[in-house]
């Protein structure tokens, strides 16, 4: 009877660990469409901007959508750099497939040409990674400001302190040295001088 029963519990236990096996990998597998559906829908919203700005001719509106890339990367890293990664590569692959079509919208136009380099000559895990500098940068840069504007408050207390009890000194000095002139006058006074 022991016998069955650590069978039966011995194939429960196996069946359990199986399924939770199975969940384990289907949310790996989802967590990573997760990534590249966020990673597309953000894409093709840009893509279809880029598209449109192709079609339309105008350099300064691509120029414009191209400043807007790197704005939507450092605001994606913030949420997943995963999908910031993903992101690039989708931008880029579309740039590289109409290369031509941009190529001849550019033209000399420095700043556009600048601007498309700026997103298209970079790895994706340097942007990235790049980015993230960035924003650590702004952030240490922020915590100076910070630090520097605390310290710059508790000098302003600090010379207010010592003002107020330089003050504070100088009315008790006046104070005795008039004590000191009504006693001496007093004195005067009394011994009829």
């Amino acid at each position: 009877m022991k016998k069955i029963l650590f069978a039966v519990m011995a194939c429960l236990a196996i069946g359990f660990t199986s399924c939770g096996n199975k969940t384990q990998q289907s949310e790996a597998v989802d967590s990573a469409a997760i990534v590249d559906s966020l990673a597309q829908g953000a894409a093709q919203v840009t893509i279809d901007a880029l598209s449109a700005d192709i079609e339309s001719g105008d350099a300064s509106k691509l120029q414009a959508t191209l400043e807007g890339i790197k704005a939507k990367i450092a605001e994606i890293i913030k949420n997943n750099p995963e999908v910031a990664k993903e992101y690039v590569v989708k931008v880029q692959n579309f740039l590289k497939e109409n290369a031509d079509k941009v190529k001849s919208l550019v033209g000399d136009n420095a700043a556009v040409a600048a601007a498309l380099s700026a997103v298209t000559d970079i790895e994706p895990d340097n942007v990235v990674s790049g980015l993230l500098d960035n924003i650590g940068q702004a952030a240490t840069d922020a915590k100076d400001a910070a630090a520097e504007a605390v310290n710059e408050k508790v000098d302003e207390a600090k010379q207010a302190a010592e003002d107020k009890a330089n003050e504070v000194k100088d009315a008790a000095k006046q104070k005795a040295n008039d004590a000191v002139d009504a006693a001496a006058d007093k004195t005067k006074k009394a011994l009829g001088l």
